[in-house]
């Protein structure tokens, strides 16, 4: 363009062209290239550079198929899941023997993007950040939460939604009128019939689940008596902080966007038949957390459940992946420094920070020992070891 923008303002017709080269250092064949073309076609237009053929281009049956798949797997339409049913289609019709082949994931929010398909979300965290910990075992804890939805009159009714922290099981999901801690006790404890009694139960901070809002003296609520007599233990995460429950809190979502697609109940008891509709496809389909597998799948093919007899460790608490150095010694931060032991140099472990308590668990979640941080001095000591 710089080129052409020359060439008009001093016209076409350059008496030297050698010294109007060299004082706009333009090679003189590119010169008389770009001349003989303006010349030729009566105006110099810049041409797409896009090339005329594109081997590895996915075949227009293929594009067809992702774009029609957008709108026939809503809600459950995101790359993933039009990548698992593509998978299933290929299959079937032997794209293998067509010359077909199944697009990565990237490739389909591509074309999702090329037809307008695609929320754009830029406040959205990149994946590169993400920093996902789980319970080692399905029933070391359930995650409990409420959120709103309405009925078809427009009535506001709540759902109590109990997730396995594991698995991501959807071990219980209860209509009720309120968020209150009989309904949340309706919930917890058909969790625990069904599915067992976890060793943690994980809640937020409302008033189903403390009684600390409510009354002064902070006795506990029927919700709290119906998980400590169960034998489970009560954890409240931080006033404030809802990604301590961030599977739970994400399922909403996911469970709302199900709700959309389908008629409004009329009832709480037609909303119920609906969840109990809803739990059954949300365990058995394919999650991304899991390596595309589903919670139903992780949670029968464990090799150990937890429960009440064989507690974790983890509580309410901010979470350190660190490789050991050589020395057997990993670091928080600049300051707190201390030693999990030299056989576990050059692995990377799990910290489990609870306030001034930090749990050390391997890469497959069995601990190596705890420590109480000193912040008055830099070497910490060396961990106790795991009973």
């Amino acid at each position: 363009m710089r080129l052409m923008d020359a060439m008009h303002a001093a016209g076409v017709h350059i008496p030297n062209v050698s010294e109007w080269c060299r004082v706009n250092g333009v090679d003189r064949r590119t010169f008389y290239r770009h001349r003989a073309r303006a010349l030729a076609e009566g105006q110099w237009t810049p041409r797409s550079r896009r090339p005329k053929t594109i081997p590895h281009a996915t075949p227009e049956l293929v594009v067809a198929e992702i774009v029609r798949l957008r709108g026939a797997l809503a809600p459950d339409s995101g790359a993933d899941y039009i990548r698992d049913a593509l998978t299933t289609l290929a299959a079937e019709q032997d794209w293998a023997g067509q010359g077909l082949r199944v697009p990565s994931r990237a490739t389909i929010n591509r074309i999702l993007a090329r037809h307008d398909l695609l929320e754009s979300n830029p406040r959205k965290r990149p994946r590169s950040s993400w920093r996902r910990f789980s319970y080692a075992r399905p029933r070391d804890c359930y995650q409990i939460d409420a959120t709103q939805t309405q009925l078809a009159d427009g009535t506001t009714v709540v759902v109590f939604d109990v997730l396995d922290d594991h698995s991501r099981m959807l071990v219980a999901c209860h209509a009720a009128p309120s968020e209150t801690s009989p309904a949340a006790t309706a919930a917890i404890t058909a969790a625990f019939a069904d599915y067992g009694v976890p060793a943690i139960v994980l809640s937020d901070n409302g008033c189903a689940f403390t009684a600390r809002r409510l009354r002064d003296d902070a006795g506990p609520t029927q919700f709290e008596l119906a998980v400590t007599t169960a034998g489970a233990r009560l954890i409240h995460s931080s006033p404030y902080h809802p990604q301590t429950c961030g599977k739970v809190e994400r399922h909403h979502q996911t469970l709302k966007k199900w709700l959309a697609h389908q008629a409004a109940p009329a009832t709480l008891a037609d909303l119920q038949t609906l969840l109990d509709t809803y739990r059954t496809r949300y365990n058995t389909r394919a999650h991304g957390a899991l390596g595309r597998r589903t919670p139903k799948h992780v949670w029968d093919h464990a090799q150990h459940h937890g429960g009440p007899g064989h507690p974790p460790a983890q509580t309410d608490a901010t979470v350190h992946r660190l490789t050991v150095d050589r020395r057997g010694v990993v670091s928080i931060g600049r300051k707190l420094t201390f030693r999990v032991g030299s056989h576990h140099a050059g692995h990377a472990i799990t910290l489990i920070r609870d306030l001034d308590r930090v749990t050390a668990y391997t890469s497959d979640g069995h601990p190596i020992g705890y420590i109480h941080l000193d912040h008055t001095k830099h070497y910490q000591g060396t961990v106790i070891p795991a009973a």
